[in-house]
């Protein structure tokens, strides 16, 4: 009953796989052999265009080193309140733009708020030296509770975003989650939205060690391979990344891991909707869950063995648990079985 994260997981055979292929022979270092090249053309296949592509070593390297690809003196990046580059991540994206400033917006269920953000950008005109300029928008899809952008929605921030000039970057750690949800293709919710550069993450979708910056112009990227470098996360034996990314895309095996986590969620969703001593916190489309529950509960699937994490409640929510309950997050992954969903619900 491993519900901590998705970052829990193992590795899916297949990447295994691959990654013992390589283990043996020679073949050209930092990102120079022909299985790299392989994977850059599959990238390509994959997005329905040229897109240059970049491996670095976790998510938080992805985020951090595509903003500072766009980063202006006295920048700001507006993001959700909630998003994973303001909250997560030790400050790095401040850090490798060189101070580089987060701007939150609010939004309901993780989702920035188109008029919201506009009101935001709107606090830092672009000639005024004492506020910073405008630099990027950044999105995370699916977002930090579990919820998605609809295709239109994704058409409202980029809007807001292209009428001030701003690129878009989205945060992708579960991209394939959300494209298992929404039922479309990875062009229809990247380029064709207007989204600029992506976060391509693979390691919480069954990858040991797999994340990349994919640039849907190429010509943007002309400066990622000195940035990547410096930032030490230019791999000599960048071929074990390639390895992973090329069984995860062989035969849509990504997108297949990605709905069955969505449904391992659904499954246990479709549980607390019934429950009568348990609730969901809110509805969730990909495989992050928060339940409401009683405190006892909770202390009795611990003892049981079961992993998950007390969650904060949401600000914009002071109410939402009562007296004697906690918020817990629940996240499923490739790995998880139906049996360890049914005995968790018996606990609960």
């Amino acid at each position: 009953m491993f519900f901590a994260s998705d970052n829990w997981s193992g590795a899916h055979p297949a990447i295994g796989a691959a990654l013992m292929r390589e283990q043996s022979g020679y073949a050209n270092a930092y990102g120079t052999s022909a299985l790299d090249r392989k994977i850059e053309a599959k990238f390509n296949d994959v997005f329905e265009r040229e897109v240059a592509v970049f491996f670095v070593g976790t998510g938080t390297a992805a985020n951090s080193l595509a903003l500072s690809s766009v980063g202006r003196p006295g920048g700001v990046v507006f993001c959700h309140k909630d998003a994973h580059i303001a909250n997560d991540e030790g400050g790095a994206p401040e850090y490798f733009t060189g101070g580089g400033r987060l701007a939150t917006v609010s939004g309901e269920n993780g989702r920035m708020n188109p008029a919201a953000l506009r009101r935001m950008i709107g606090r830092f005109p672009a000639d005024f030296i004492h506020h910073g300029q405008p630099m990027a928008v950044s999105l995370t899809q699916s977002t930090e509770v579990g919820t998605v952008y609809a295709l239109d929605e994704i058409d409202a921030i980029t809007a807001e975003a292209k009428a001030h000039g701003l690129p878009v970057h989205m945060d992708g750690a579960r991209f394939a989650n959300a494209l298992a949800a929404l039922d479309v293709t990875p062009a229809e919710m990247t380029w064709k939205r207007g989204v600029d550069i992506l976060s391509f993450g693979g390691t919480k979708n069954g990858c040991w060690c797999a994340e990349a910056i994919v640039f849907m112009n190429p010509d943007q990227a002309r400066d990622m391979p000195f940035i990547r470098k410096r930032a030490a996360h230019l791999f000599s034996k960048t071929r074990f990344i390639s390895a992973q990314f090329d069984a995860y895309l062989e035969g849509g095996l990504w997108l297949d891991l990605a709905r069955h986590s969505n449904a391992m969620a659904e499954r246990m969703r479709q549980a607390f909707r019934a429950a009568k001593t348990a609730r969901l916190a809110w509805e969730t489309a990909t495989n992050e869950v928060f339940i409401i529950l009683p405190e006892e509960a909770a202390d009795a699937a611990r003892k049981a063995g079961a992993q998950f994490h007390n969650w904060p409640t949401p600000a914009d929510q002071p109410d939402l648990i009562g007296e004697g309950e906690a918020l817990i997050r629940c996240v499923t992954s490739f790995s998880t079985e139906e049996q360890e969903i049914d005995r968790f619900v018996s606990f609960l």
